[in-house]
């Protein structure tokens, strides 16, 4: 079972890694790819992608510099492990700071991050800081963007990653637009989706703040527990979500909890 979890925006490079996990950091997957995408990219002044990505001027001039300062050649000075570089609401519920070495080399094993430079990542991946978001319309050689250029190359990785498995199963934890660059056509797996719901004002509906929370919830527990079926994900119980066996479907599991109004 592997687990799809969106990036973040937020980045942090100021909290120290511990040294013995900085040991523990692996070198990407795709750089190949991601080197292609930052030829591209390097090449694009601060107006070009503030208006490219709906960015304003300080982050566009922000990112031209991160773009300039990618290097093939991953250290612990310019990359630090995904999971940690990584700050957004999901990495929050995740809290992969308090991992231990037993979470960690399961995370490894079962937790994909897709991304819009670097296509997929390990949790324990290096990472150099950059912004590019999945859905940026961004042209690279025949591409129009970045759907066109990852194609079913990431679908293929989940494919080879799972090809021992006799029920392969995809657990999406990320958001649609990152969803949709791996959840091909060309992929085999089982593909089990997880809603989560909160009441507030009189009705039960998708807070977005809380949902993304609650996919990193969803995963840290999933590695606490060590889940290895879709069963299991049924017991899921952090921060006062239940499963809802009447509103799911097998390869829709609904969750909800009761907030204050």
């Amino acid at each position: 079972m592997l687990l799809l979890l969106s990036p973040a925006k937020s980045l942090d490079y100021e909290t120290p890694v511990p040294p013995a996990l900085a040991a523990r950091a692996t070198r990407p997957l795709m750089v190949d790819q991601a080197a292609g995408l930052i030829d591209v990219l390097k090449h694009f002044n601060p107006a070009q992608v503030s208006s490219l990505m709906d960015l304003s001027d300080p982050l566009a001039q922000l990112n031209v510099a991160r773009y300039g300062a990618w290097s093939r050649r991953f250290t612990d000075a310019n990359s630090r492990p995904a999971a940690l570089a990584f700050n957004g609401d999901v990495y929050e519920g995740l809290q992969a700071s308090s991992f231990d070495d037993e979470d960690w080399a399961f995370a490894q094993d079962h937790v994909v991050i897709l991304s819009g430079l670097y296509g997929v990542l390990r949790p324990l991946d290096r990472l150099q800081p950059y912004r590019l978001e999945m859905g940026t319309r961004l042209p690279v050689g025949t591409s129009k963007d970045l759907y066109g250029y990852w194609g079913d190359t990431l679908a293929a990785y989940l494919n080879q990653r799972q090809a021992r498995a006799a029920t392969p199963v995809i657990v999406n934890l990320a958001s649609q637009e990152y969803a949709k660059a791996a959840l091909r056509k060309s992929l085999k797996a089982r593909v089990v989706e997880c809603v989560f719901e909160d009441h507030k004002n009189g009705q039960w509906k998708i807070i977005s703040f809380h949902a993304k929370r609650a996919r990193g919830l969803m995963a840290r527990w999933i590695i606490r527990q060590r889940a290895q079926s879709v069963a299991a994900l049924e017991a899921f119980d952090s921060e006062g979500y239940a499963f809802q066996p009447a509103l799911s479907e097998p390869d829709r599991l609904v969750f909800r909890r009761q907030l204050a109004d």
